[in-house]
């Protein structure tokens, strides 16, 4: 994934944190970022940032919103179809 491909919500996985595209919405990825992100499902509701690592982000501009997404949670969007 890199900045300027579009892309949308993984279906085929829950979200990570919470926040997901709506299926039918598509998103233009402007800036990839690092962060840390906790999941209280794996890692429980004790949060230690020093135990993680830092994981790719897609910064994605849908309508008039600038919305952080991990990029385990998007797809890139054929372009060819």
């Amino acid at each position: 994934m890199k900045v300027g491909d579009l892309v949308r919500s993984n279906s085929a996985r829950p979200p990570s944190n919470g926040l997901r595209l709506p299926r039918e919405s598509t998103g233009v990825v402007v800036e990839m970022v690092q962060k840390k992100v906790w999941r209280t499902s794996t890692r429980g509701k004790r949060v230690n940032w020093d135990h993680i690592d830092p994981e790719s982000h897609a910064v994605v501009l849908l309508a008039d919103k600038f919305i952080t997404i991990p990029v385990i949670d998007l797809e890139v969007c054929n372009e060819n179809r």
